[in-house]
């Protein structure tokens, strides 16, 4: 039996994810403060734990390095509200498996819950092909110009044996972009090896890197293969390479100079064979400047360098990453859901994506699990995409067939207060009034206020 654990200061909503966890034959504990859950997860190994990202005192963020001090093979998830989608876009980075927008369905839980579970080693191990039916294909080529110059540079550096540094936003698709310069190479028959390097504890860094022999140290109980070994003849992918610390970047460099790791408490050295990609979405170069990334080390990663467009500059090609992923998520699902209204596309097209193509997929997937009919429409996607928020909820409207639900929401959050409406609509009051008697919208009794 799989053990959960929930760290949420909202005793109601934890005891509610309590029972519905324990009801499908999960062993669930819940913790309501980090030094709950500091102490508990010094004594006790959990599978999988579920944080909210918001609370008092402390957040999500605080959660994932404690677990992380103790414990990589914990799967995270965090809960968080879709505003603050950037910052759990963060919270991957920081060793979180996934996040997953409130307020969710149970069964869109369960989903993500069974997917975390299933995907076997940790994401600062071997990391499993992410993409979620093995008949898809793992990399989408767009056909925008900065998606013809990425594939350009990808066909051409993945025969070579040169070493590549992928730049980029978080959530671009790095991850796949290494995938597949791997599966164009010389080496695509050997493993590829993925390494979260913003996950690793600094005392741990060492062991996973070259691996130890048993005894070495407090906890090492058998011998460990190290990343190194493990892609001997194939790729080794360092994602988040910016968040080595500096010690690290020394031995990383010696090992790629000589070839050669020492596991930790072994006297002798082993030889290995692997390509580095290494990624990142910080400024190395500042970084060099600042005197916490080594410039030989830059040099010896960035033989040559890729740079990932964000979602937002593949304009041309956002739909077609959507039925991309409305593929996946319908295998996944074993679902059929044949494609999108007319006002999600345009939705899609007019949304900024700061969560580029991670924030795509988490939507529709979402959507495609929510959706009754055949089409996904503005029902199941966070109204976030189809309006604009600034200092003041603004809302656009840009197609008539979406205007009502637009309408409604806005009265919704102004209190029926229409005056107060129209200005979150950013239309005159006039404007409002007339679109209230052309679509009907009847306000609530009582509630007919200017």
């Amino acid at each position: 039996m799989n053990k959960i654990l929930i760290v949420d200061d909202d005793i109601a909503f934890g005891q509610m994810l309590q029972n519905y966890l324990t009801r499908n034959q999960f062993k669930v504990k819940i913790l309501h403060s980090p030094g709950e859950v500091q102490q508990h997860i010094r004594k006790n190994f959990y599978d999988l734990v579920l944080t909210d990202l918001r609370m008092p005192d402390f957040s999500g963020m605080d959660i994932i390095r404690i677990i992380r001090q103790e414990s990589m093979k914990t799967k995270i998830i965090m809960m968080t509200g879709y505003a603050d989608i950037t910052t759990a876009i963060q919270s991957i980075k920081q060793g979180a498996y996934n996040y997953i927008p409130k307020p969710f369905q149970p069964q869109e839980l369960m989903n993500m819950i069974r997917e975390a579970l299933s995907s076997g080693l940790s994401k600062t191990s071997i990391k499993k092909n992410p993409t979620d039916n093995n008949s898809l294909p793992d990399f989408f080529e767009g056909k925008s110009k900065p998606s013809k110059r990425l594939n350009k540079h990808i066909d051409l550096v993945a025969p070579t044996p040169m070493s590549v540094l992928i730049l980029g936003e978080s959530g671009t698709g790095k991850e796949y972009v290494a995938r597949s310069i791997h599966q164009k190479s010389k080496r695509a028959e050997q493993p590829f090896v993925a390494v979260d390097c913003g996950a690793i504890p600094k005392e741990l860094v060492a062991s996973e890197f070259f691996g130890h022999v048993k005894g070495s140290f407090t906890g090492a109980a058998t011998d460990k293969t190290g990343y190194f070994e493990s892609a001997n003849g194939g790729t080794l992918f360092l994602d988040e390479v910016g968040n080595l610390s500096y010690n690290t970047q020394i031995q990383l460099l010696r090992a790629l100079q000589e070839r050669k790791v020492k596991p930790v408490g072994s006297s002798k050295e082993v030889p290995v064979d692997v390509r580095i990609i290494a990624a990142t979405n910080e400024d190395l170069k500042s970084a060099q400047q600042d005197g916490r990334f080594r410039e030989d080390l830059y040099h010896r990663l960035n033989e040559f360098q890729i740079d990932v467009p964000s979602l937002h500059e593949r304009k041309e090609d956002v739909m077609a990453f959507a039925r991309f992923f409305l593929d996946q998520a319908n295998a996944y699902l074993s679902r059929n859901v044949a494609g999108f209204e007319p006002d999600v596309e345009a939705a899609f097209e007019r949304y900024s994506w700061p969560g580029n193509l991670r924030e795509m997929k988490n939507v529709i997937k979402r959507a495609v699990l929510l959706v009754p009919g055949e089409q996904i429409t503005l029902n199941e996607i966070p109204e976030e995409l189809y309006q604009i928020s600034g200092k003041e909820d603004k809302f656009t409207l840009y197609s008539e067939t979406n205007e009502i639900t637009l309408i409604e929401k806005a009265l919704e959050k102004a209190d029926y207060n229409k005056s107060k409406a129209a200005r979150i609509l950013k239309i005159d009051r006039k404007t409002l009034y007339n679109k209230l008697k052309l679509y009907r919208i009847e306000l609530p009794e009582k509630q007919n206020g200017n």
